[in-house]
């Protein structure tokens, strides 16, 4: 479909009317907004920005938590074929002035009293912006001509003369595959961020892509959108559903998710390993402080769910009588209740991808009939590049390349792409986007891997994380990190390593569990360092993680490890915005730390 993310709103009004197309979770409630008003917006917004100036090409920045105005922007903008850069609502004064200087976004739209008053403070070092919106109606702008509230765009819109209406109009019929769509801004954990141009040719392409493989999706599923609508998995994810006539749910708090996906209860939703670890940890925690009944009752039924899933399912192989039977009993009376009190019992399917999930949760997860698909993808390459098939997926892969997409690997196993969803290039960044591609067009993607005898592809390592010991071995901290993420009570991990005779890490154990632990055994404490430097919590956690690195090689065990009382920020900018480790910032943080486990 030519130019879909121009005509897609348009489209989808025609065909849906007044039906649901998205909804926002406030207030312990849902705001529906039907297609029909979806359009309204969307066409009122296009307008102001026709008469505040705003010509094809220009850059527009959306600094934001998630929200519907978020998607009215992005597609007021391909209206009037002008370029929305999202920049995370997490980002700093610093990160947000780069961006917006880097793009040179003539327009900011920001949402909270905090965001707009930082957006205020940076602005006369933003030469290029001539307007700031504002989303949320409870924010008291200054007397500054430059700034305006979302009510007050839409009424300028909606009082537009029939000049505006139809230059929108002829400026959508002009669109073409090869305008630049958005800016993604790379979350930089080395060096400056760089923006991924990727064009509307990049995104109609994914979604052809995607309504070809996710054949068992259509429009009676609905989507819970969480992570944020910067990351390009969610935004293309977001864009797909709405071509599909999915209905979303914006969840604008990302800490409420466990609350808002009880009561949404979505077919599907793409999110973060991270997602799932907390959810396995939670569940694994409830089977084992339940009664010894119980307990086998659990234990069984993921048994069963295992095999029936796994063994017969995933091989689109019809289970035996006797098995059939046995998971009828336990998926009504086990598995679905604990899907239900997750809130996916109406679930389809579930793409996850950012980081590495352990084969341990991801086997567990099919056990429950929670159909996890894993994917590996980019901001460059509008997210996917492979995924989980449908049948005959491999455990511990991140599934095959997707159709018409190609993928080898090049030297250091370096994983490479091409096809119509990569990028055109880096912003400004001539230098960076020709090292990122091979002369013959191939992306580099700096991520190390191989494929299997199946032909899956499985990751090693984020190149620029893998590092080398003393003793001349290679380690992938990754790797490593997934595995001790299982555990319940273990919130963040950072390997270390580089250059010296043994890896130890720096970890920040989840208090909540420890507290609990502390108190169960009868452990006193005043506080977390009583906690963290307990001899006997130090003991708990060392058999455990001992258990956890079982299966790896002895260079690759971690020899030592130091308890932490706070968790690794993004304010203190130990993690990026989509909370990827800066490995640099840690060992220059945690320094003293590391030199004393190295003693």
């Amino acid at each position: 479909m030519s130019n879909i993310l121009n005509t897609l709103i348009k489209q989808q009004t025609l065909k849906y009317g007044d039906r649901e197309a998205m909804r926002t979770y406030a207030d312990g409630d849902f705001k529906p907004i039907s297609w029909n008003q979806l359009d309204a917006h969307i066409d009122k917004v296009a307008r102001a920005l026709e008469i505040l100036d705003v010509k094809p090409g220009d850059m527009i920045a959306i600094f934001s938590a998630n929200s519907v105005k978020m998607i009215e922007t992005d597609f007021a903008a391909y209206a009037n074929r002008a370029v929305p850069v999202s920049i995370y609502s997490t980002s700093s004064p610093q990160q947000v002035k780069y961006i917006v200087n880097d793009a040179r976004a003539c327009m900011v739209f920001c949402d909270t009293r905090e965001r707009y008053q930082l957006v205020m403070d940076i602005l006369d070092d933003c030469p290029h912006i001539r307007h700031v919106v504002v989303y949320n109606d409870d924010v008291d702008v200054n007397d500054d001509r430059r700034v305006m509230t979302y009510d007050a765009l839409m009424r300028l819109g909606a009082a537009a003369g029939v000049a505006c209406c139809v230059e929108v109009d002829r400026r959508r019929e002009d669109a073409r595959r090869e305008d630049l769509a958005t800016l993604i801004y790379t979350s930089g954990t080395t060096g400056e961020p760089k923006g991924a141009m990727l064009t509307h040719g990049n995104f109609s392409a994914a979604i052809d892509i995607h309504r070809q493989l996710l054949s068992t999706l259509s429009d009676n599923d609905t989507s819970l959108c969480f992570l944020p609508l910067c990351h390009i998995f969610e935004k293309a994810w977001t864009y797909f559903c709405l071509s599909m006539g999915i209905r979303v749910t914006i969840n604008p708090d990302p800490h409420e998710i466990q609350s808002v996906i009880r009561q949404d209860k979505p077919s599907c939703m793409c999110s973060v390993p991270r997602f799932w670890e907390k959810v396995y940890t939670a569940v694994t925690e409830k089977i084992i402080t339940s009664s010894p009944i119980k307990r086998l009752m659990a234990r069984r039924a993921i048994a069963v769910g295992r095999r029936y899933h796994l063994d017969y399912e995933r091989r689109g192989i019809k289970a035996p009588a006797w098995l059939k039977a046995r998971f009828n009993f336990y998926e009504k009376h086990v598995l679905a209740p604990i899907r239900r009190a997750i809130g996916v019992e109406h679930g389809n399917i579930f793409p996850t991808a950012g980081a590495p999930l352990s084969a341990n949760i991801v086997e567990f997860m099919h056990a429950l009939g929670i159909n996890i698909v894993i994917g590996y993808g980019l901001s460059e390459t509008t997210a996917t590049v492979t995924c989980f098939p449908q049948f005959n997926y491999q455990i511990g892969s991140v599934g095959v390349p997707i159709p018409h997409v190609q993928v080898k690997i090049g030297r250091q196993d370096e994983i490479m792409v091409k096809g119509p969803t990569v990028m055109t290039g880096y912003f400004n960044k001539p230098k960076e986007t020709k090292e990122a591609f091979t002369d013959d067009g191939w992306f580099l993607t700096g991520d190390a891997g191989y494929f299997d005898a199946s032909g899956a592809l499985v990751l090693t390592e984020r190149l620029k994380d893998l590092f080398k010991t003393s003793n001349g071995k290679y380690i992938a901290p990754q790797a490593i990190e997934s595995r001790l993420g299982e555990d319940r009570y273990i919130e963040q991990v950072a390997v270390i390593g580089d250059r010296r005779k043994y890896v130890t890490a720096i970890i920040i154990p989840a208090f909540e569990a420890l507290k609990e632990y502390a108190h169960r055994h009868s452990i006193k404490f005043k506080n977390i360092d009583d906690l963290i430097h307990n001899s006997e919590i130090i003991k708990m956690l060392t058999a455990r993680i001992e258990k956890l690195q079982r299966g790896l090689a002895g260079f690759e065990r971690i020899k030592k490890f130091t308890l932490m009382p706070h968790e690794f920020t993004i304010e203190r900018g130990e993690l990026t915005n989509t909370l990827k480790l800066r490995r640099p910032v840690i060992n220059s943080h945690y320094a003293n730390q590391i030199e004393a486990m190295y003693a």
